[in-house]
């Protein structure tokens, strides 16, 4: 595993763990943000050139498509990123309400949270294992 595909597993999987674990803490803030969020074009602004900025730095730097699972999924998070920050930022506002709608959040949160987690501590364990060998 390459030092980037260390170093990005750590960052992805801790930032993942992180966010799963402070959705799952503080559930209903975390829908009521989200449903705020999406009504608000600036902030959707904001999401769109963030998720850009970011997908673009991984997709730039670690698009390494074999290489073991770890590598895959830093990559497939990166092209994820980049994907919703353009949909994020060519999406009409009145588009947002059933773009977000289409992911039914507040009915499947617990799912979501538990797929982050998960994805989470992989990458951790596989960034934090990699790194001592």
């Amino acid at each position: 595993m390459s030092l980037s595909t260390v170093f990005l597993s750590k960052l992805i999987g801790l930032y993942c763990l992180l966010v799963a674990l402070s959705m799952l803490v503080h559930k209903e803030a975390t829908v009521t943000a989200a449903n705020l969020l999406v009504h608000s074009p600036a902030a959707m602004l904001m999401g769109g050139l963030i998720a850009l900025m970011v997908g673009l730095a991984i997709v730039l730097g670690h698009n390494v498509w074999f290489g073991g699972a770890a590598a895959l999924l830093v990559t497939l998070f990166g092209w994820a990123a980049l994907i919703k920050g353009i949909i994020l930022l060519f999406l009409p506002p009145q588009g947002a309400d059933r773009y977000f709608a289409a992911f039914h959040f507040e009915q499947r949160f617990y799912q979501y949270a538990v797929v982050m987690a998960v994805l989470g501590a992989y990458l951790t364990y596989a960034g934090f294992k990699r790194a001592e060998a």
